[in-house]
């Protein structure tokens, strides 16, 4: 119930965002077509204030979408509170079309001309890596663990949507592509061990999976290259996943960015 009503309540209000901001967007450019956008920022030649209003509002929407720090507080409870299945589209579905849609507001629409937008961007980037990490760190539940991982992951595309270009729009389609299959992965193996088995309950706590290897070894396998891909090991997708990112940031230049991948 608590989740439920902080993920409607925090999605009326990121779609109340992102909604004004396509008003203020509009009201300055007279079109909502990403092209039409473009042309009328590079004839407009200097910022202006209404349009980067407009913009920054459509920006902390999509974040929420994304859950990047600091509109990430819905994340961790909803993907404990909603099924697992959920919770594993949750995961993957709603942030890739999030991301598809940020990656052409900035590229097409032409909004990575403002260096103000960008270096939001980028500390949001920077706060959604060290916060995700570091607070999975201190969780004992699998799905709350999976939640900050994926805020976490969130961070690293956008460090490649950060770094315009034909490499940096590669390395977020490849990023994506890894994450979505290590996520469906885990969470696949998170609903196999749920009910029944579990008194009607999902698999969440670590208890819940010691000696799994002895009891049912291919969900062990399947659960331990998700985490190795979805920690970067090299030899899985996720590896080749973030090697693209570190390569688009370099190519770059984003020292920053890389450093905190």
């Amino acid at each position: 119930l608590e989740g439920g009503i902080k993920y409607l309540v925090l999605s009326a209000v990121a779609s109340a965002f992102l909604l004004f901001g396509m008003a203020l967007i509009y009201s300055q450019t007279g079109t909502l077509s990403f092209d039409g956008i473009a042309v009328w920022i590079h004839a407009a030649g200097a910022a202006n204030g209404i349009l980067l209003i407009g913009a920054a509002l459509v920006l902390v929407g999509l974040s929420f979408k994304i859950s990047a720090v600091p509109f990430h507080l819905w994340t961790p409870d909803v993907y404990d509170g909603a099924p697992a299945p959920i919770t594993g589209y949750l995961a993957t579905a709603s942030k890739t079309a999030a991301f598809a849609v940020l990656l052409r507001f900035f590229i097409e629409g032409g909004f990575y001309r403002y260096g103000s937008l960008l270096d939001v961007l980028t500390a949001i980037a920077v706060a959604s890596i060290l916060v995700g990490n570091i607070a999975a760190l201190f969780q004992n539940n699998v799905k709350r663990m999976l939640a900050y991982s994926s805020i976490a992951h969130m961070g690293y595309v956008l460090v490649a949507v950060i770094a315009i270009g034909p490499l940096g729009t590669e390395a977020v389609g490849a990023y994506l592509l890894t994450y979505v299959v290590a996520t469906l992965s885990a969470f696949g193996v998170v609903t196999l061990m749920s009910s029944p088995f579990n008194n009607e309950r999902d698999a969440t706590l670590y208890y819940d999976y010691r000696g799994l290897f002895w009891r049912r070894p291919y969900l062990t396998s399947i659960m331990t290259v998700a985490m190795l891909s979805l920690a970067g090991i090299p030899l899985t997708a996720g590896f080749i996943g973030k090697f693209y990112v570190v390569a688009a940031g370099v190519d770059a230049r984003l020292w920053l960015l890389v450093g905190t991948v």
